[in-house]
């Protein structure tokens, strides 16, 4: 192309011209995508370092018999009726006077072996660290959590910390394996009865979302044990906790939504290696009309 030519293009044309000689000339040739296997195309779930690569279909993974699942079909209509005549009654089988005027709610409380299997404890040792941590029933009939802490990373080369131990209740299924929420919009507080060492425990909890990518916001805060045999009376308000997503604090922040919780759970990952006890008698929420606050923390509003 001559230069006379080049000058009588409009710069629309030019600019388009010269894009798609690099494309041509500079680029490098583009793979077909049917050279990928199919099988490497499927998209896994998240693994944690250290953990051993279970290459395995989805259906390779289920479990057929016969006699569970006649059972299952029993425990799912019998959840059914209970959903339907409660409905009848009131907010989750609750007379509406009863639900007006409730000021507290147990909602977690161990009287029993049976108690314990409404919650799940878990700690580094998943990505190969030596943390460990243990859940039984203790002689007042409270939920008693022990273990070590150890916050020396696996040698994976991969995981750079290391050192937590949780324990986090399972979440409520409704018939048929619905998901179930509590619902706390009549409550302004959350009351525990706790006896600690002496150590900072993260209170979690995590709420339903109606978006995918933050399905791994929780909203935290600290309980500070005092130590000791004294038990302790603790009331924590809900506009004290602050939205985080995977440990980091989020700068918009946003107050929980109490009417669909879906889980509670406790951290301990205060770096501090050596034995550890939390002892909890029950866990519950109330209304305190002293508290007025409805959140703590300084949110992003957009200008209208």
């Amino acid at each position: 192309m001559s230069l006379t030519k080049i000058t009588r293009l409009p710069s629309a044309r030019l600019l388009s011209s010269i894009i798609q000689q690099q494309q041509l000339f500079l680029l490098p040739p583009i793979t077909p995508v049917m050279t990928v296997s199919k099988r490497s195309m499927l998209q896994g779930e998240y693994r944690r370092p250290g953990q051993p690569k279970e290459d395995k279909f989805p259906w390779e993974k289920i479990k057929f018999d016969f006699a569970k699942g006649l059972e299952g079909i029993k425990k799912h209509f019998t959840l059914l009726k209970t959903e339907c005549f409660e409905r009848f009654v009131g907010p989750e089988g609750r007379p509406l006077t009863v639900h007006i005027l409730e000021q507290n709610r147990v909602i977690w409380e161990f009287r029993g072996p049976e108690s314990l299997e409404q919650w799940t404890v878990s700690s580094d040792r998943e990505i190969g660290g030596q943390s460990e941590v243990y859940l039984k029933l203790g002689k007042n009939n409270t939920c008693f959590l022990y273990g070590t802490l150890s916050s020396t990373p696996p040698r994976d080369g991969e995981t750079r910390y290391s050192g937590y131990c949780t324990m986090r209740s399972k979440q409520l299924l409704a018939s048929f394996d619905r998901k179930k929420h509590h619902d706390w919009t009549s409550f302004n507080c959350l009351h525990l009865r706790v006896r600690g060492d002496g150590r900072p425990w993260m209170i979690n909890i995590a709420g339903e979302n109606y978006f995918s990518y933050r399905k791994d916001d929780i909203y935290n805060y600290f309980l500070h044990t005092r130590g000791g045999p004294y038990w302790q009376d603790v009331k924590i308000p809900f506009s004290k906790f602050f939205l985080t997503n995977r440990g980091r604090i989020l700068d918009d922040q946003y107050y929980l939504w109490l009417d669909k919780i879906n889980t509670i759970g406790f951290t301990l990952g205060d770096k501090t290696d050596g034995p550890f006890q939390l002892e909890i008698d029950f866990i519950g929420v109330c209304k305190d009309h002293a508290h007025t606050e409805e959140f703590a923390y300084e949110m992003n509003k957009k200008n209208p």
